[in-house]
């Protein structure tokens, strides 16, 4: 009814990111996501000396524990993305809190390893993986400005909570023994249902309020009108049924968007990423054992780890806002190659230090450089991709980083045994860091920004703002939309002009006639024979 439906194309464009409001709550509840997905799996191994004494089993045996659960939060991207193209943010992260609480508790009562492998490892990883892509999803649809600063302040949940999950498992180890700090652990992980319950879809809100418009647009346009009611309900019936006609395609969404591989943009970066995992988890797992070799005691090469977490915390929030700089974001890709240089040649720099003022040093520049990483990655995929596809992609990256978590720590665990030397693993660890920072930069440049140097002929910045195709197709627009009501007073209006010029040419020749005024003639030569100018300037108006 001259109105376009708000249902028409993609729904999703329209709607814009608030960059605030409740969106600081969806903040919230993605900082307590992530610092859960992260931390547990590492604090859990708070209880793995209790596990080792109940089960007799090795420490490699409960150490599969945190690894199924990082394997589970990796792995399962791919099933992750489709329950979210397929249900939404918000229930997924409901049944994931559930699962995830659930693996916990019921760890309590185990037996034997296996089952704890079955529960604590694949439930509560399936739970924690469920919970972590969609607050990331979420995280995207709320913020578009300040989206690296909310992806700093969100990944800054990673240091938090590990620096409070380990004391805390270890007090309830000593008061409630590791069945019940399992217990309370799962009580914890149901926090997630209370931030999946906050994950509100942006555009319901927005549909209901552009439907609302358009139910008052299409009632004043009928009430007025009399005998065309009937017309109008008719067109909004049509409305109606196209609108469930539109619908009913829906249902063949697809699950998991493969075109994404055709944006040469993510493939550079998930090759990037798979050899930066390589090489980027193997320092701070080997950091300890390292120190201690060089004769650092326990309690001091411990607190190494402490020092990392406690950069971490500062450097995330404060790389998202750099990050989110009107001169720096549109090269965020770049932001990202120099953190993982500064990252991989810290760790080639401290492959030889040898005292603890030296690991000390290597732990600050480390956390740094660390926090930089983990603050950019997932910016950089939002703005390689966009929110429409981001569920998609970072299910296949979550993928593909799975098999490099598999490779790189075992792989370099391994050489420390065969060679007895952590010097050549750092060595090692730097070297493909550096390696996938090169290479997101070169490619990026060579591969996308030649690209980009090419402008459309249509797009002049000079002519400030749209191009004169768009505003001449706008002008005929609204002209066609007002030439039919328009078309009498556009005759009166020239009739108008007429006589107004009839008018001024008779007072101009009285006024030649009583010898005060001047013979008819162009603008110079009247100007020039002393007329007055004023006369002149209201004649040629006319």
């Amino acid at each position: 009814m001259g109105r376009p439906d708000p249902e028409e194309g993609q729904l999703p464009a329209p709607v814009k990111p608030p960059d605030g409001g409740w969106g600081w709550i969806v903040l919230l509840g993605c900082f307590v996501i992530t610092g859960f997905s992260y931390a547990f799996p590492k604090a859990v191994s708070v209880y793995f000396k209790e596990l080792m004494k109940d089960f007799h089993v090795g420490y490699s045996d409960t150490a599969w524990i945190s690894s199924i659960m990082l394997a589970m939060l990796y792995g399962t991207g791919p099933v992750c993305s489709i329950m979210v193209n397929q249900f939404g943010c918000r229930p997924v992260m409901l049944i994931g809190g559930l699962l995830a609480s659930a693996g916990m508790i019921l760890a309590s009562f185990t037996t034997n390893i296996i089952e704890l492998y079955l529960t604590a490892g694949v439930l509560t990883g399936l739970g924690m993986a469920l919970n972590f892509q969609p607050s990331l999803i979420m995280l995207g649809t709320y913020f578009d400005k300040r989206r690296p600063l909310a992806n700093g302040l969100a990944a800054a949940g990673s240091p938090v909570f590990l620096s409070s999950l380990s004391p805390l498992g270890q007090v309830l180890l000593e008061k409630f023994g590791w069945r019940g700090g399992f217990l309370i652990m799962g009580g914890l992980l149901l926090n997630c249902c209370t931030c999946g319950a906050v994950m509100r879809p942006l555009d319901m809100g927005m549909k209901r309020k552009m439907g609302k418009a358009q139910d008052k647009y299409e009632a004043k346009e009928m009430l007025p009108i009399g005998g065309k009611s009937e017309e109008g309900i008719s067109t909004t019936d049509g409305t109606k049924k196209g609108k469930k006609a539109k619908k009913k395609p829906k249902k063949g969404k697809k699950l998991l968007d493969f075109s994404i591989f055709s944006n040469r943009g993510f493939i550079i970066y998930t090759i990037s990423k798979f050899i930066l995992v390589l090489g980027l988890f193997v320092p701070p797992i080997l950091l300890v054992n390292y120190a201690k070799d060089t004769g650092v005691p326990d309690t001091e090469a411990a607190f190494l780890l402490s020092i990392i977490g406690f950069i971490d915390i500062f450097a995330r929030p404060a790389c998202g806002m750099v990050a989110g700089l009107k001169w720096v974001r549109p090269h965020v890709a770049y932001l990202f190659s120099f953190s993982m240089l500064f990252n991989g040649l810290t760790d080639i720099c401290s492959a030889r230090a040898s005292n603890y003022t030296g690991l000390v040093i290597f732990c600050v520049f480390f956390g740094i450089s660390y926090g930089m990483v983990g603050a950019l990655q997932f910016e950089v995929l939002m703005a390689i991709v966009g929110s429409q596809k981001f569920s998609s992609a970072i299910g296949l990256v979550l993928l593909i980083e799975a098999f490099a978590v598999l490779i790189g720590p075992p792989s370099a665990g391994r050489l420390v045994d065969a060679l007895k030397n952590y010097e050549v693993i750092f060595y090692l660890a730097g070297s493909e860091v550096v390696l996938s920072a090169l290479f997101l930069a070169v490619a990026s440049y060579c591969c996308l920004n030649r690209g980009k140097k090419e402008p459309p002929p249509e797009n002049n910045p000079s002519a400030g703002g749209g191009s004169d195709t768009e505003e001449a197709e706008s002008d005929v627009q609204e002209a066609e939309e007002h030439s039919s009501n328009n078309h009498q007073p556009a005759h009166s209006t020239d009739n108008a002009m007429v006589a107004a010029n009839e008018e001024a040419n008779h007072v101009a020749e009285e006024q030649s006639e009583e010898g005060g005024g001047c013979p008819a003639g162009d603008g110079e030569v009247l100007a020039r024979d002393g007329c007055n100018a004023d006369q002149m300037v209201e004649r040629d108006s006319f």
